[in-house]
């Protein structure tokens, strides 16, 4: 019964042992995705903030300018894209919607960003874009990997349609979670117009054909909780200009909207919270099962040996019969 019984632990020690590197190294990246149809809002602010009154051509202060960045996958164009790449495809819809202090549209810009599910690497597919023009994005836009290390990492910028180092700054804690924070700062680049205009009437074309120039730089701010790879918050210090504009409005810089964006402190909770449950689906699979079972494994292989030395020992000797003496 004891050799019996130490086999069985010895094959319980094997399928522990085996299990550990399988979820780490093989469950883990079939497992942790970004689903295809996920839906998240953010809202961002800017209180007070510079903003032009297309109006009376003059920037203005405000008390407060609002961001809503909406981000919802589209399953069918996943499928489709996931036909010809071979692997599991997210494809986010996004928008980005400016509105003033009155609520009303300062700007929308829409995007496509196509990435794999797992590590969050761009994957490049007709329907790419920004604000409708085709982009070729390198480096993550969003959401770092899963597993975020410590380097910097390609970010690609939405206004600039271009890729640039957001350097680690190093480690921090953000209310009670151990996080990475990452900066990055684009210096004043020529960029697009919006193909949206706050104002019936003017269009990008127009506006181009009088000279003018839209100038853009930003300083962007994030705070990465590392296992999930999701900012559990994020800033802007950002400016636009427009240049060229003495013959149109008197003055050869106009600002369109200066400001220190923040995220509303409701969204960075209910972010928080949802960083805090995926955090822990992540550890199970990485780290919580594959030690648990490397160490269950060195127990039951111990516990295996113990049984089969104590069924090897000898038995003692019976004791001897007395002589009985000769009568």
């Amino acid at each position: 019964m004891r050799r019996r019984a130490s086999l069985v632990l010895l094959a319980l020690a094997v399928f522990c042992a085996a299990m550990a590197p399988t979820l780490r190294w093989y469950a883990f990246p079939r497992l942790a995705k970004i689903p295809p149809n996920q839906y998240q809002e953010t809202v961002l602010e800017a209180k007070p903030a510079t903003l032009l009154n297309y109006s009376t051509l003059r920037a203005e202060k405000v008390d407060r300018i609002t961001i809503i960045q909406t981000l919802k996958g589209n399953v069918e164009e996943s499928r489709r894209i996931e036909r010809d790449a071979g692997r599991d495809v997210v494809v986010w819809d996004a928008l980005a919607y400016v509105t003033g202090p009155d609520g009303k549209m300062v700007s929308k810009v829409p995007e496509r960003y196509i990435f794999d599910a797992h590590t969050q690497d761009p994957v490049h597919a007709t329907g790419e874009s920004v604000d409708g023009d085709p982009v070729r994005r390198e480096g993550i836009e969003f959401k770092w990997p899963f597993l975020t290390e410590k380097r910097d990492y390609q970010y690609f910028d939405a206004q600039t349609r271009t890729s640039a180092p957001i350097h680690y700054k190093g480690t921090r804690t953000f209310r009670g979670t151990e996080v990475y924070y990452f900066e990055q700062t684009v210096p004043w680049t020529k960029v697009p117009m919006p193909k949206t205009m706050p104002v019936k009437g003017i269009t990008p074309k127009l506006l181009a054909d009088s000279g003018l120039t839209r100038w853009y730089t930003t300083k962007r701010m994030f705070w990465v909780e590392p296992v999930t790879g999701a900012p559990v918050n994020g800033e802007e210090i950002h400016k636009e200009e427009l240049r060229n504009a003495e013959a149109l409005m008197g003055r050869d810089t106009l600002t369109v909207f200066e400001g220190h964006v923040k995220m509303r402190e409701d969204y960075v909770e209910s972010i928080g919270e949802m960083v805090s449950s995926n955090r822990l689906m992540v550890l199970m699979l990485v780290s919580y099962l594959p030690w648990s079972l490397t160490l269950l494994a060195l127990l039951l292989l111990a516990l295996a040996l113990w049984l089969e030395a104590r069924s090897r020992r000898p038995a003692a000797e019976p004791a001897a019969a007395p002589v009985t003496p000769p009568v």
